[in-house]
This record gives structure tokens, sequence and C-alpha cells, in this order.
């Protein structure tokens, strides 16, 4: 199983910018999907999630400015960030709980980090 995380950039505070993680491989169900987030010398933190029955969970900081997403036609995840500012600049990356035919329970999968950078 593959994540794919795409859709990062340069964009200046207040403006908007869409990320999308797509999944690819052997799997028979995506469960639980999230977005994390690492600044520069920080932990990596939790950003969204959001759950099969696309029930949503977002942190504090973000919460009413992104909007997370699911399509399961496309196995894709999807986070719309609005009214960027430049604490949002990070690196940040998908998760996904997978269930595998190889494996007895779900198995979490990451993808690679994106780039976003929120200039003043």
């Amino acid at each position: 199983v593959q994540l794919q995380a795409s859709g990062g950039g340069l964009v200046q505070a207040g403006e908007s910018l869409g990320l999308s993680c797509v999944a690819s491989g052997s799997f028979s169900r995506i469960g639980l999907m999230s977005w994390y987030r690492q600044r520069q010398g920080q932990e990596r933190e939790l950003v969204a999630s959001i759950h099969r029955d696309r029930q949503a969970w977002y942190s504090a900081s973000v919460e009413g400015r992104f909007t997370i997403s699911r399509d399961y036609v496309n196995n894709a995840m999807y986070l719309q960030m609005t009214r960027l500012t430049p604490d949002d600049t990070a690196s940040y990356q998908c998760n996904a709980v997978v269930q595998v035919p190889t494996a007895s329970a779900p198995l979490t999968y990451w993808g690679q980090g994106t780039q976003v950078t929120v200039s003043s």
C-alpha cells in the first residue's frame, strides 16, 4: 500500500491551498484517514481525521479553517485549507489505517510529506 500526498506549495497569508492523498496497492478497506503536520523543529501533530462514515475531527488550531474529506471511489483524502497563516507552515503527511489481504489486523501507512509554506 502506498499513500501519495500532493498539493503543497508556497502561498501568502490569507490564501487557500488544497492537499490530496491517494492510496494505491492491494487492500480491502481503508479505515481512519488523517492529516498530520510537522513544523520545523517541532513534533508531528495531528491536524484532522476522518472516519469511514465521514465523521471528522479537527485540531483546535485549524477548526473552522480546514476541511477534511474523502473519496471512496478514488481511495483519496483531501484537506482544503483556507485563511492560511505563517503558523500553518509545515510538512503535511497523510496517514491511513488499511486492511490488507496478508494481515489479520489493519495496518497504518504513511505518505511522504508535502511542504506547505505560508508567507506573511
